[in-house]
């Protein structure tokens, strides 16, 4: 088998929650344990960080990854879903897995992979820890994909847990409300394993408290220890203050949204915890990690900003508090005129998101080119009943293009409402 003929036995012959939704989706890590089990129990091998969270468990995973490969050691990244090409998923040191070893894994383990019949998650989950007890990273990041109870990741017997935070998403597998989501959410918890919540919030502390104390496992809220506002941009990076105790400090991120100021306590505090289990992470490591995190790890999509006169920015927020970050952000901008380039997907209620939206807005609605996606007619039928009007250009970057031709220079184009959308941009 050649990369793309196994890459067609990847996504075709397994089921991929990313591109079919519902019919995808497993209620049980019984694949998992047996697929792990086969390939010798790599996650046993391997040191870990592990996380969850409804937005910002993507920013966070990478950031960390960052600063423990700016602080020297070797560092697996597992994170879903890819935005270009499938070894986006797979990375030590911010280099993607080869080609060759995406190969190597389904032509040596095709046959159990056939009679196992596993989902496309959970076999590319057991291909990041074949790769990564292979290679003998120091210590893995790994993302969760959804939830966290059954997710496939959650074999894992982490360092420490980190979730980000717990906001309405994926409601029909996780549950109805922020405190069902949430115990999804806690499953990540391990027995005396310290867990760091990154935001406090009434209606989830209960359960996380209730959760590690079933587990003896210490739990620290990060909001509660640092203190974070962000005081402006400097070259295209994010200038934060930073305080905890006594100490004050400035900071520059390299990720340019403004809601990384609730991403940044767990990540830092995740680092204050590293350190009493003994990693030794310098302040130095910290500041050069996450000034540089798309230099290190490869991260795309998180505000980036793909032109000027017009701005152009991208970012792959898709859920209702993730909407609400972007267009309080879209507020400190000074535009002419706003520009929305909009795709969603089909199994999402996506009213909470379209009556969010400013109706003084020019709108292209477009379609990412997977079978989840929302049809771009379908979404602008949708829209009108919120008083949102614009034109229909199903491909991504013919809409994109659209846009940019019928803007003035003064104007601002956003491109979003999907991770799927944000893919799609050329030259991303």
């Amino acid at each position: 088998m050649n990369y793309q003929e196994t890459l067609d036995f990847l996504y075709q012959a397994l089921p991929m929650f990313q591109r079919v939704g519902a019919s995808a989706f497993k209620k049980n890590l019984s694949n998992t344990l047996l697929l792990c089990e086969y390939l010798g129990h790599p996650e046993r091998e391997i040191k870990s960080v592990h996380i969850a969270g409804t937005n910002g468990k993507g920013s966070s995973s990478h950031a960390i990854a960052a600063v423990l490969q700016a602080a020297g050691y070797k560092t697996g990244l597992y994170t879903s879903p890819h935005l270009k090409s499938f070894t986006e998923r797979i990375r030590i040191n911010g280099i993607e897995i080869p080609e060759d070893e995406v190969i190597a894994f389904v032509k040596f383990h095709k046959q159990f992979l056939e009679e196992l019949k596993p989902s496309f998650f959970e076999m590319t989950v057991g291909m990041a820890f074949w790769y990564f007890a292979k290679e003998k990273v120091d210590i893995a990041v790994v993302e969760v994909g959804m939830g966290g109870r059954l997710d496939s990741t959650n074999v894992l017997s982490p360092e420490l847990s980190l979730i980000t935070n717990i906001g309405w998403d994926h409601m029909q597998f996780l549950g109805d409300t922020l405190e069902k989501i949430a115990l999804e959410k806690a499953g990540i918890i391990k027995d005396k394993t310290p867990v760091v919540i990154s935001q406090t919030q009434a209606e989830t502390t209960p359960v996380f408290n209730q959760v590690a104390s079933e587990k003896n496992a210490p739990i620290f809220f990060a909001d509660q220890f640092w203190k974070v506002n962000k005081t402006g941009n400097q070259e295209q990076k994010a200038l934060f203050r930073i305080e905890k105790s006594e100490n004050s400090r400035e900071l520059l991120f390299g990720l340019m949204g403004d809601y990384q100021r609730h991403n940044l306590p767990g990540i830092l505090e995740t680092f204050d915890q590293l350190d009493k289990l003994g990693w030794a992470i310098s302040s130095g490591a910290i500041e050069m990690g996450l000034s540089s995190i798309s230099e290190l790890t490869g991260l795309k999509g998180r505000w980036q900003i793909l032109g000027e006169s017009p701005t152009v920015i991208a970012d792959t927020g898709h859920n209702e508090p993730g909407i609400r970050e972007i267009l309080s952000q879209l507020k400190t901008y000074s535009f002419q005129k706003l520009w929305m380039v909009l795709g969603m997907v089909q199994d999402k209620d996506i009213s909470k998101i379209l009556q969010l939206l400013p109706k003084d807005a020019n709108y292209v609605f477009c379609e990412a080119q997977i079978p989840r996606a929302l049809k771009a007619e379908e979404l602008s039928i949708q829209a009108q009943k919120f008083g949102l009007s614009g034109q229909v250009v199903p491909d991504v970057n013919d809409a994109l293009n659209f846009a940019r031709k019928n803007a003035a220079k003064d104007d601002l184009i956003f491109i979003g409402g999907s991770t799927f959308v944000v893919a799609e941009i050329e030259g991303l």
